[in-house]
């Protein structure tokens, strides 16, 4: 099961550096004035930064489902050795 958290951070991480750099190339190679690119940054930035919210807590749901999911069954296996 760890190793699901490990390749969705692995992923999470390439995606977010994908972004960075295709953005960095996208502005240099841009036909553009320096006012365009600012703007231009300033938008990237805010999706970017939603993006990358939006999957933190999607991230973050996922893991209290299975925290109480194991919880659940912690629960359960200790009544039946109770038992």
């Amino acid at each position: 099961m760890s190793n699901d958290n490990g390749n969705f951070g692995s992923f999470f991480a390439g995606l977010v550096l994908g972004g960075l750099i295709g953005a960095g190339v996208a502005l240099l190679y841009a036909p553009q004035s320096g006012e365009e690119t600012r703007i231009l940054i300033k938008d990237k930035s805010i999706e970017l930064k939603d993006t990358t919210v939006e999957k933190a807590d999607q991230a973050r749901i996922q893991a209290q489902q299975k925290a109480a999911g194991w919880q659940e069954k912690g629960k359960a296996a200790y009544e039946v050795e109770k038992a």
